[in-house]
């Protein structure tokens, strides 16, 4: 079965924000180790919000190693070159779309203010998928989806509410669900060890990841990890879902793991590794 991490970062001589390993690099090697000791064939690397350089860094990793990495890079969308790298960068080696956290006030804003109007017609156009933390704004981002149905647009980390746990991480979780409607919204159930505060695998957040995997189906259903700010081992965010969840087998299994996200972003890695 083919496993593919949906969400990791790399740095080099960098200070990562304090939920991350406090490590000054975190290279590709390292990742590539820990991939292999968890058994994750590939990985789509994310970089760091904070850290806008990196993506150089992404670029040259999965310049190394097209069979195992990739990249959804981010630039600042408020700053006049973005039109111009929304347009080009995805043409730089294993770049398959783009993401941003947008978990600054200002950035939050973006989502009402018209600051993304010019982002959707181009990356529908394009055919650039898209992943964003929505926080609070998933009806906004339900209307994005309705204007451009063939925009591919992705929420990361389960799209529950950060530094929350719990039933509480879960409070919002009917906000995402209604957006299932639409088939252009997948979603990352990337992060899931670092919503719960019980010991592995972590039963209680159980059930709210069924809602969710019934409400969009295996194939909008990415698993991932953000390894670097898990609470446990990279094999343990594995075998949370390859081992502990019965209703998650065969086809839909395979899907989750790492076959509907190639599929989405047309990253054409086999089924068997």
């Amino acid at each position: 079965m083919l496993i593919v991490d949906s969400q990791v970062h790399i740095w080099e001589n960098r200070k990562m924000a304090s939920h991350h390993r406090q490590v000054p690099t975190y290279s590709k090697d390292d990742l590539l180790e820990e991939m292999d000791a968890a058994g994750v064939d590939a990985a789509i690397i994310c970089p760091p919000a904070s850290l806008f350089e990196v993506n150089d860094l992404a670029v040259e990793a999965a310049q190394a190693h097209p069979d195992r990495l990739a990249v959804m890079a981010w630039f600042p969308l408020d700053e006049p070159q973005a039109r111009e790298r929304a347009r080009t960068w995805k043409d730089r080696p294993g770049v398959y779309g783009y993401r941003w956290a947008m978990n600054q006030p200002n950035q939050r804003m973006w989502w009402r203010d018209g600051t993304m109007e010019w982002l959707w017609p181009l990356a529908e156009r394009e055919g650039i998928p898209l992943a964003f933390l929505v926080n609070e704004n998933m009806a906004a981002l339900g209307e994005v989806a309705a204007r451009h149905p063939n925009l591919k647009l992705i929420i990361d980390h389960i799209g529950r509410i950060s530094n929350t746990k719990d039933d509480a991480a879960f409070a919002t979780l009917g906000d995402m669900l209604a957006l299932a409607r639409y088939p252009n919204v997948a979603v990352k159930l990337s992060g899931a060890p670092s919503y719960s505060s019980a010991r592995y695998p972590w039963r209680n957040i159980h059930d709210y990841l069924k809602r969710i995997v019934d409400a969009f189906g295996p194939a909008r259903c990415f698993w991932g990890t953000d390894i670097t700010r898990m609470p446990c081992s990279y094999r343990e965010c594995v075998t949370m879902f390859t081992e502990e969840m019965p209703w998650l087998k065969g086809r839909d299994l395979e899907l989750v793991m790492g076959r509907a996200l190639c599929d989405w972003i047309g990253w054409n890695l086999p089924d068997e590794k």
